[in-house]
């Protein structure tokens, strides 16, 4: 993309956004009614339009039922739609609405509606429109709660949830093309006021990039440390398969069918090779396991450093305890606990994670 944050996107950059895509059997629009989803749906048309052979579009507007102007709001989506030929559905978010945590539990209800309709579709992917600029919020966020370096790294191109890939063609654009561009086609687009209520968190993490401007914490600045940061955090994923191969290799981790025969298996670690391992690696393949084996996933990223910590003074003050083959033996280092519906124990040298038993509901 051009550095010009103004200019209009031509029909040439959006061929090399979508490319990607371009042999998907069929992509969900996810159109707000906003200018950056209604821009990915304009844009996507005409790429569509440019090919002899292509993907299916499905626009789809989600109703949460907060907003009074969302009903509104969709049919001029669909409005839209029609005249650039792509078919449209409205889905909405029904029952009873949280008092708390509101744009979380809006953003959850929304992903799980568009991946049913992607599915019921034959969709591969869901499109959204997240731009450079939510990418810099997203880092921002993440950084002000403490999360770790996968965290760090904000959103990725492309990514799993809920069963479907979402896409996300924008993450390199700023907002201001995508406004530029509408403004060229004389095109119209909803405003949605919550994107200016500070009294929640992403407007007011908005703000504090305009004060950070001053000092270089622009946007653009932002997306590319979340970029250099997504890199790294590649590169650790990488290494902590290679530790899992090699522990396996040693015949020091095993995975085995849980001894009733049902539900996921354990994962089996010789704990001093394990301890061996650089820390990042060490809680790198604790969670996985955690998470792989667990019911109540994902393990949160502090509580699992307090479990591997733990382990860790388990491990060193039973190896400062071995004084003889007698005291090894009856002193072996022990530690039990639950995270995320696993139990990890270590006992006999070797440290298990297995499935925790459900917890038992409270009587009404």
């Amino acid at each position: 993309m051009p550095d010009d944050d103004k200019s209009p996107i031509s029909a040439r950059q959006a061929k090399a956004l979508f490319a990607d895509w371009k042999h998907a059997p069929g992509l969900v629009l996810a159109v707000s009614g906003g200018p950056d989803s209604i821009a990915l749906m304009w844009l996507a048309a005409r790429w569509r339009k440019a090919l002899s052979r292509g993907p299916r579009l499905l626009a789809t507007t989600v109703d949460h039922g907060l907003r009074p102007e969302a009903a509104r709001e969709a049919r001029e989506v669909k409005r839209l739609a029609r005249h650039l030929g792509i078919p449209h559905r409205t889905v909405r978010w029904s029952g009873e609405k949280p008092k708390s945590g509101v744009p979380a539990a809006a953003r959850a209800a929304r992903y799980r509606l568009l991946a049913n309709l992607a599915r019921q579709s034959g969709a591969s992917h869901i499109l959204t429109a997240h731009t450079r600029d939510d990418q810099a919020e997203t880092l921002l966020m993440r950084l002000l709660r403490g999360s770790g370096i996968g965290g760090l790294s904000a959103m990725a191109r492309e990514s799993e949830r809920e069963g479907v890939l979402i896409a996300r063609p924008f993450l390199a654009v700023p907002k201001s093309q995508l406004i530029a561009t509408l403004q060229k086609a004389g095109i119209g687009y909803a405003d949605d006021p919550t994107n200016r209520d500070v009294r929640f968190t992403r407007p007011r993490i908005r703000a504090v990039i305009e004060d950070l401007r001053a000092e270089g914490g622009d946007a653009r600045n932002l997306a590319r440390l979340a970029l250099r940061l997504a890199r790294a955090n590649a590169a650790i994923e990488i290494l902590a398969d290679g530790a899992a191969r090699y522990l396996a290799l040693k015949d020091q981790v095993t995975v085995s069918p849980r001894a009733t025969g049902g539900g996921p298996p354990n994962a089996d670690f010789e704990a001093t090779a394990f301890a061996e391992l650089p820390e990042e690696i060490r809680l790198r393949l604790l969670l996985r396991a955690i998470d792989r084996i667990g019911h109540e996933g994902p393990a949160e990223l502090g509580k699992a450093e307090a479990l591997l910590a733990a382990l860790d003074r388990a491990l060193q003050g039973g190896a400062k305890k071995k004084t003889s083959a007698l005291s090894a033996a009856v002193r072996q280092p022990k530690l039990k606990q639950t995270l995320a519906g696993a139990i990890v124990s270590l006992s006999g040298g070797r440290i298990v994670i297995s499935a925790a038993p459900p917890r038992r509901r409270p009587p009404d």
